[in-house]
């Protein structure tokens, strides 16, 4: 661990502040390490490298066809996909989380393929990294 001074203009100190009791993290060292690590993995996924993420989908599993082709489109990145699973909110409603690991590119596009089928309530891809 190595130390080091920063110096912030007062309204940016502030900011900081603010995201320390927001994210409810121990100190402004804390902070500073969950800006940059969030920052590199945002780079990360800009340049195409190979990442990790997840998708997280909601949707009445009563729509027609739609969990079908859910499948098919993941069959199609089944080299980027490492797990799912399938859990039932409700008499209607279910949640799926799918694991990811690959291009950053092919993530995005498998995601954007299966939060745009008609029929999804809510779709999100959670961006991470392998690191």
């Amino acid at each position: 661990m190595k130390r080091f001074g920063v110096s912030l203009e007062d309204n940016l100190l502030d900011e900081l502040d603010d995201l320390v009791q927001r994210h409810k993290l121990p100190n402004r060292s804390q902070a500073i390490r969950y800006l940059i690590r969030r920052n590199l993995t945002k780079e990360q996924w800009e340049t195409n490298r190979i990442v990790s993420g997840c998708i997280v989908l909601v949707y009445d599993h009563h729509k027609r066809d739609l969990v079908n082709k859910a499948i098919d489109i993941q069959h199609k990145y089944q080299t980027q996909v490492l797990s799912s699973q399938h859990v039932h909110l409700d008499h209607d409603n279910c949640l799926e989380t799918i694991a990811l690991k690959g291009k950053a590119s092919d993530l995005k596009a498998l995601a954007d393929q299966l939060i745009g089928l008609k029929g999804m309530k809510h779709g999100e891809l959670v961006m991470s990294t392998l690191g």
